[in-house]
């Protein structure tokens, strides 16, 4: 079991290993750190290091304060890192948490890394997606009467229905509340975050950057990725 632990900014984060090469898992929007939770008992023994694993600013368990711009959940991740005495950096990161990897290493917050890997970014948003996002930002939290309409939410809007078990702790972690008043943890204000040219935040990252996907991913194409990342790869 990691420790658990908020970071000097209010970052919830979970924290494996010893050492000071460390690897940092960033989730994706709407997610939280308990998504790679089935990934943690493989890197006990593959990794010889420490494991970071955070929740974003506004999900999760850590802080629900704007603004919520990726430039403020890179600066987020930067000075979590700054902290942990590092002689190396390698950040991990599921969709949103890819940009948000690559920002963070771009040298702009005073991260130096050695690997970013970047995992189903999605490239291209059109203009209706991002006014979308926008508007998704300006709502107020929904409740519900039960657990597992909380949950069913939450893993909509992570874009995790039909890939985790809504009894995991994935699922559990996703919401908050209690009886009659279950939501979704994710501050929806979080969505504030997307708009930003996603490419130019990939080509930012002064890091190697390793993009990759899955190979039936609807987000994200190999020629976008390769666009950017000439070896980018699908699994």
């Amino acid at each position: 079991m990691p420790d658990q632990s908020l970071s000097d900014r209010g970052l919830w984060v979970r924290r494996s290993g010893s050492g000071d090469r460390v690897l940092v898992l960033l989730h994706g929007m709407g997610a939280n750190g308990a998504v790679w939770s089935r990934l943690l008992p493989i890197l006990d023994s593959r990794w010889s290091g420490r494991v970071l694993v955070p929740d974003l600013r506004g999900h999760g368990r850590s802080i629900r304060q704007g603004p919520y711009g990726i430039d403020t959940h890179a600066a987020d991740i930067a000075a979590l890192i700054a902290g942990e005495a590092a002689r190396s950096v390698i950040l991990v990161g599921h969709s949103f948490g890819g940009a948000v990897a690559a920002l963070a290493a771009s040298g702009r917050f005073g991260l130096s890394a050695q690997h970013v890997i970047a995992i189903g970014v999605k490239i291209r948003w059109s203009e209706d997606e991002i006014a979308r996002a926008q508007e998704m930002a300006q709502r107020p939290a929904r409740s519900f009467s039960t657990r597992e309409e909380a949950i069913e939410r939450y893993l909509k809007v992570s874009g995790l229905s039909g890939l985790a078990d809504p009894a995991s702790e994935a699922a559990a972690e996703g919401i908050v509340g209690g009886p009659g008043a279950w939501r979704v943890a994710m501050d929806p204000g979080a969505f504030a975050a997307v708009g930003p040219s996603v490419p130019a935040v990939l080509r930012s990252c002064a890091a190697p950057l390793h993009l990759a996907a899955g190979e039936n991913d609807p987000m994200v194409t190999l020629d976008d990725m390769r666009a950017i990342d000439p070896a980018a790869v699908t699994f």
